[in-house]
C-alpha cells in the first residue's frame, strides 16, 4: 500500500521546511521529501544568511521587513523545548553604500518610508568615522581584474551611505532549517531523506495525485509543493507545469570567500554591507573573517549548471570579488589559498521569487529564491500555506489573487506579485539584492 498525506513538500531548506511547517500547523498531514541527508543540506547550508529590510521593490520590503520579526523572535515563533540549539541572530546592522547604480538609494529609502523601515543616512565623513579602515572613493562601474582600468578609481568619492539598523546575519543557517524541521515535527509534520523523486503522478483529469521514489515506493497526495531549489526547474518539468510560466528558473554557481580581516575585532563590531559602487556586499565570519559575496555586475560572468552535473570548485571568480573589496579596504590583502563556499543558486529569471499555483491543479511552487530570500523564509512558509489552502478551497488565484496579512507589520500583500505569470519586474536589481 502507498502511503497517503495532504500535502508533499519537496525539499527540506529553510524554505521548504517552514512551509512543512506552517502547514503542519493549520493541521495538514505533511511529508518534506530531500534528496540529501538532513535539513538544510543543500543550498540552505551554503547561504550567507544575511537578514536585511532593504529590496528594490515596496513589495519585496514589505515581506523583507516582515521576515525580520520572525528572526528576531526565533524562539517564541518555533516554540520548541528550552533544550533545544537554536540558531541564533547576530544583529549587526547593515550599511549600504550610495552609488550611481542604485540612484544613491533614493527610491530605497522611499519604499523604506513607505513600508515603515528605519534607517539612517550617513555622509561620507560619517562612513569615515564608522569605518576608518574604508577608501571612499568611487570605482564604479564594477570592472573585472583583466580590464586596464581595474583597481582606478573614476575620480569621484562616494556621496554616503544609508545604515539600516534592523539588519545582521544567522550564524548557522543549516541550524535554522534542523530548528524549523524541528518545529514542524512537533506539530504533526514528517520528513523523508535521502530519497529522490523521479516522477510527479496525476490522476485521469491532470490533476496532482503524488509523487513515485526511485527506490520504486508511492506516495499519493493531493498536494505537491515544488521547493526544490536549484532543481525546481527539473521537477517543474516533471510535473508538466511550465506552459504557462512567463518567469523560469534556472541554477546558477555562486561563490563565496571568506579571507581574514585585518581590522582586529571586526567579527564583534561590524556590520554587514552592500556596495554597489564595487558590486560586492560583506559580512563578519567568526575567527575574525570576512564573508564575501558579489552582486553579479555585467562583468561578471553568470554560470549556469546543470544542478546533478557540476563543478564545486572555485574560480578566478574568487580573486575577482576579493580584489573588488581590496580596493574599499586597502589593508585586506589577497589570500593566496582560496577559501570559502562554491554553492548553487535556485534563480528566477527577474530574481524575484515565484511564490504561485501552476497550470496543474495541487502543483504549487516556492522557488528562484536563492541569494534573496533566506531571510524571508519564515513568513513564505506562512504564506504559502495561506495560499495553497485558499487554492485547494476552491478560490482561483490567478484570476483573484490571495491576499497576504502580515501580522507584525499589519500589512497585506497582494501575493499576485510572485506570480509565475507576471511581466518581468524592471524594478528588480535583477541581481542577489532582489
Amino acid at each position: 500500500m502507498s502511503e497517503n498525506y495532504d500535502a508533499i513538500v519537496i525539499g527540506a531548506g529553510v524554505i521548504g521546511s517552514a512551509v512543512g511547517l506552517e502547514l503542519a500547523r493549520k493541521g495538514w498531514k505533511t511529508l518534506n521529501i530531500d534528496k540529501l541527508p538532513a535539513a538544510g543540506y543543500g543550498s540552505t547550508s551554503g547561504s550567507c544568511a544575511i537578514i536585511r529590510t532593504h529590496y528594490s521593490t515596496v513589495d519585496g520590503t514589505a515581506l523583507a521587513y516582515e521576515g525580520y520579526f520572525y528572526w528576531k523572535n526565533w524562539k517564541e515563533y518555533l516554540d520548541l523545548p528550552e533544550d533545544v540549539d537554536l540558531a541564533r541572530f547576530h544583529e549587526t546592522g547593515c550599511m549600504v553604500m550610495k552609488a550611481e547604480l542604485n540612484d544613491n538609494m533614493a527610491r530605497v529609502m522611499e519604499m523604506s518610508r513607505e513600508v515603515g523601515v528605519p534607517y539612517e543616512e550617513w555622509s561620507e565623513d560619517d562612513i569615515k568615522e564608522k569605518m576608518p579602515h574604508y577608501n571612499t572613493q568611487s570605482f564604479h562601474p564594477a570592472k573585472a581584474p583583466d580590464d586596464p582600468q581595474f583597481g582606478e578609481t573614476n575620480g569621484d568619492h562616494v556621496v554616503g551611505g544609508v545604515y539600516f539598523p534592523l539588519a545582521g546575519y544567522i550564524n548557522d543557517p543549516q541550524l535554522s532549517a534542523h530548528n524549523l524541521r524541528q518545529a514542524a515535527e512537533k506539530a504533526g509534520g514528517s520528513f523523508k531523506f535521502n530519497a529522490e523523486i523521479t516522477e510527479v503522478r496525476k490522476t485521469a483529469d491532470g490533476a496532482i495525485a503524488g509523487v513515485t521514489l526511485s527506490d520504486g515506493t508511492m506516495i499519493d497526495s493531493p498536494v505537491v509543493v515544488n521547493v526544490a531549489g536549484p532543481h525546481s526547474k527539473k521537477i517543474n518539468e516533471m510535473a508538466g507545469a511550465v506552459d504557462d510560466m512567463n518567469v523560469g528558473t534556472k541554477a546558477l554557481k555562486q561563490e563565496v570567500c571568506h579571507v581574514p580581516m585585518p581590522i582586529e575585532g571586526w567579527y564583534d563590531n561590524g556590520f554587514v554591507t552592500s556596495d554597489s559602487d564595487i558590486a560586492c556586499y560583506t559580512r563578519p565570519e567568526k575567527g575574525n573573517f570576512l564573508l564575501i559575496g558579489s552582486e553579479d555586475p555585467p562583468c561578471d560572468t553568470q554560470i549556469e549548471v546543470d544542478p546533478d552535473n557540476w563543478d564545486n570548485n572555485f574560480t578566478d571568480q574568487w580573486r575577482t570579488q576579493v580584489m573588488r573589496v581590496a580596493q574599499r579596504i586597502p589593508a585586506l590583502g589577497i589570500p593566496s589559498q582560496m577559501k570559502g563556499v562554491v554553492e548553487l543558486y535556485d534563480v528566477a529569471d527577474d530574481w524575484i521569487p515565484i511564490y504561485d499555483k501552476s497550470q496543474v491543479p495541487g502543483f504549487f511552487m516556492a522557488i528562484g529564491s536563492s541569494g534573496n530570500q533566506y531571510k524571508n523564509a519564515p513568513v513564505a512558509g506562512k504564506m504559502m500555506a495561506e495560499l495553497i489552502e485558499k487554492v485547494q478551497g476552491g478560490q482561483d488565484h490567478d484570476s483573484d489573487p490571495v491576499q497576504f496579512h502580515m501580522d507584525y507589520t499589519d500589512r497585506s500583500l497582494d501575493l499576485g506579485f510572485f506570480s509565475r505569470r507576471r511581466v518581468i519586474n524592471k524594478d528588480s536589481s535583477f541581481s542577489v539584492l532582489g
